[in-house]
This record gives structure tokens, C-alpha cells and sequence, in this order.
């Protein structure tokens, strides 16, 4: 086999286990937001059962990058992968009967597991794109753009996938056929990963894992900022209200709301993956210089930060839930998604821009920890701005947070790119 047949071989299996596990991320996260909000948790609480997620993601993305330099991206791909099974079979043990504390806490604990197995599954998977795609036409910006927005798309049919599971085989046997599934994939992955990936080497040292780039360190700002406007409002604060409002209160309008709940949750993901995967070419990619698209990011920030601002308006004009306002909400949130799925291409892209072969998975593993800080702040402010001040106070800390990533994106320099292999 070719050297060029072998990496596009590995980059496919990469991407398919990448695939599997995201399947079960989205749905998972509908099945306990939707699961626990039908219990009577407020949305403080449901912010709780995420938070522990996105602390492990920070932890994980910091050591996973040292992990992976010392002992190979298999290894830490395979890991995530039979972790994420481990938490959905614990996670099937939970007892309706408990006391809230106990359930929130036991959920917390299975959660941050999932945040490990999902942060090095992602480490792992974008560091393999480095070191696989080709270095010429824009091939480096095309693949990444490619596993990142497929990823996201089949993350959106996971949220419906959740959505529908809970609604026909309840929350347990949800959980339990999500596990067979990831398990029966991780086997199938185990069985036919070619070589190519790096094996690891024994004189990676901790501290390398923070960067001396101030490129990537400026990216990472701008994307705990991007991230924490997106599910400042998209972990609780917009699914709560959608249900609220389409929600009737018997046992087969609740079937109903999740199904369309989670409907627009898939669907909203699904257009970011979309758009996502077809960035370098919105962009020009093959034909612009790297430095053009590193002064491109602050633009589309920029862009992407009036689209909450506007909602907000909207959002203070009308207290009570009306129709048309809901109709905005919809339209409104699309488009920022499509505007969001550019911006996160152009950061996914920049990251492996700015490194180097050699400390890739420190780089990146750095730069995700930004990333699940950011889920992490948001995740945190989409219940409190939730509860304290409705969809105003929600979307308009989106809009604030986007604003910040603009002026971090602002600071990066063009002249400073790693776009080669060495």
C-alpha cells in the first residue's frame, strides 16, 4: 500500500470512530437534558449535570495532547472510545427513586467521564489531520473542514437520535443500546486501523503541553469566547424555552416537544456541520495565502456577534412567549449558526496552521482545553442567565462573548503561520 492510499486509509477510520462516538455524544446530551427537565430540575440544575463534563474536558485536553506525544494517537483515540462505553452503561444504572442530590451528583460524575472519552476521542482525531492531510492546494484546511463538519453533522442527528430514544424506549434502554452500538464500532475500529499515526515518544515532557506560540495562545482566547457564546444559550437556556412553549403538559404533548425539541437541535447542528465542511471553499481557501485567512477570522466574528445582539432586541420587546418571536428565535439561531460554523472552521484550521508537527497533539491539546473552557463558561451562564433574566439576559451575554473573540482574533498575527509538516 501506498503512503498516500495508507494515510487517506487512516484518516477514514479516524473519522469514522470519530463519527460513532459523536453519534452518542449529541443523543446522550439530549437524552439527560430533556430526561431531567421532565423530573422537575430547574435550570441551574441542569447547568449542573454539564458542568463536570466540561471541567474533565479542560484537565483532559491539557494532559491528553503529553499523553498522546508520549504513547501514540491510537492510543488515546481507542481510550476515549472505551471509556464513552463505560460511562453509558454506568450512566443506565441510575435509580429514578433517588433524591435530587444524589442524582445530580451521580450524573455529574458519569458525565465528566463522557467529557474525558469525548476530549480525547476529538484530541486525537483533529491532531491525526496534521499529520495525514496533504500540505498543498489547501489540503490541510479542506480535511480538517471535512472531519469537523461531518463530525458536527452526525452530532445533530445524535441530538434527534436521543430525542427519539427517549420518547419510544425510555431513558435507560436509550443508554443501553448506545453502549452496544459504540462497543460493536470500537471492535470494528480496533480490527481495521492501518498504520500511519505515530506511535508516540518517550521523551515528551508535561511542560511542553503550554504553547510559547502567541498565535495559538491568542486563538485559544478567541475560542473560549466563541464557545461560550454558542451554548451560553444552546445547553439549556434555548431548549428549555422551545419546550416550555411547545410542551402542553399531558404525556403525549411532552412526546411531542421532545421530538421537535431535539428536531431543531439536530437541525441546527447538522446546518453548522454543513457549512462547516464547506468553509474552504466559501473561503477561496486553495487560492488565498494563509495570512489573508488569519486577518479574515476578526471579520467574521465581528458578523457573527450582531446576529445575538439582534435576538436580544427581539427577545426584550416581548416578555411572554409569542409566536413570532419564537419564529425569530428559529430563524435567527440558523443563521448564526451558519456564521458560527465559519468561524470554528477558520479557528480548526489556524490551529494546525500555527504548529508544528513535532508538538501537534500539545498544540492542540492546549487549544481544546480553551475550547471546553469556553463550553464550560457557557454552560454555567446558560442556566443562571437563563433563570435570572430570561432570553435577554441569555442572548445578550452570547453577543458580549462573541465580541471578546473578535478582539482576540484581532491580535493574531498573519505573518506568523506553520503551515508545513516540519
Amino acid at each position: 500500500m501506498s503512503q498516500r492510499s495508507e494515510g487517506l486509509s487512516a484518516y477514514i477510520a479516524v473519522t469514522a470512530s470519530y463519527w460513532a462516538f459523536m453519534l452518542t455524544d449529541g443523543a446522550l446530551r439530549m437524552l439527560v437534558l430533556l430526561h431531567f427537565h421532565t423530573l422537575g430540575f430547574t435550570p441551574v440544575q441542569l447547568a449542573y449535570l454539564f458542568v463536570l463534563y466540561e471541567i474533565a474536558g479542560m484537565v483532559t485536553n491539557l494532559s491528553a495532547g503529553w499523553i498522546a506525544a508520549r504513547f501514540g494517537l491510537t492510543s488515546t483515540l481507542y481510550a476515549g472510545l472505551v471509556l464513552q462505553v463505560v460511562a453509558l452503561l454506568t450512566l443506565a444504572q441510575l435509580d429514578p427513586g433517588w433524591a435530587v442530590g444524589l442524582s445530580v451528583a451521580f450524573v455529574m460524575v458519569v458525565q465528566g467521564a463522557s467529557g474525558v472519552a469525548k476530549d480525547l476521542a476529538k484530541m486525537s482525531s483533529k491532531s491525526a489531520v496534521k499529520i495525514l492531510a496533504p500540505t498543498n492546494a489547501g489540503g490541510l484546511f479542506r480535511w480538517v473542514a471535512l472531519l469537523t463538519g461531518s463530525k458536527n453533522a452526525v452530532k445533530g442527528l445524535g441530538f434527534l437520535l436521543g430525542a427519539a430514544l427517549l420518547a419510544t424506549l425510555g431513558f435507560a434502554w436509550a443508554v443501553l443500546s448506545m453502549a452496544a452500538v459504540l462497543a460493536v464500532i470500537l471492535v470494528a475500529v480496533l480490527i481495521a486501523m492501518p498504520p500511519g499515526l505515530p506511535k508516540g515518544r518517550k521523551g515528551a515532557k508535561f511542560s511542553e503541553v503550554f504553547s510559547k506560540s502567541t498565535n495559538v495562545n491568542w486563538l485559544s482566547a478567541a475560542r473560549v469566547f466563541l464557545f461560550g457564546a454558542r451554548d451560553v444559550w444552546f445547553v439549556v437556556g434555548i431548549p428549555i424555552y422551545f419546550y416550555a412553549v411547545l410542551s402542553d403538559g399531558s404525556e403525549e404533548g411532552n412526546r411531542a416537544a421532545f421530538f421537535m425539541v431535539g428536531a431543531f437541535m439536530a437541525m441546527w447542528v447538522i446546518l453548522y456541520g454543513i457549512v462547516q465542511a464547506t468553509a474552504p471553499r466559501l473561503l477561496r481557501a486553495a487560492t488565498r495565502p494563509e495570512g489573508e485567512l488569519v486577518t479574515t477570522a476578526r471579520g467574521w466574528a465581528w458578523a457573527l456577534a450582531a446576529i445575538p445582539a439582534a435576538l436580544t432586541a427581539a427577545a426584550l420587546t416581548s416578555p411572554e412567549p409569542q409566536p413570532w418571536l419564537t419564529v425569530t428565535l428559529i430563524a435567527g439561531l440558523l443563521v448564526f449558526g451558519a456564521v458560527f460554523a465559519v468561524n470554528s472552521a477558520l479557528h480548526s484550521y489556524l490551529i494546525l496552521a500555527f504548529t508544528k508537527t513535532k508538538r501537534v497533539t500539545m498544540d492542540v491539546g492546549f487549544y481544546y482545553m480553551a475550547n471546553a473552557g469556553g463550553r464550560l463558561l457557557g454552560t454555567v451562564l446558560s442556566g443562571l442567565t437563563y433563570q435570572v433574566g430570561g432570553l435577554g439576559l441569555m442572548l445578550g451575554t452570547a453577543a458580549a462573548m462573541v465580541a471578546l473573540s473578535a478582539l482576540a482574533s484581532g491580535r493574531l498575527d498573519p505573518e506568523h503561520t506553520q503551515v508545513t509538516t516540519q
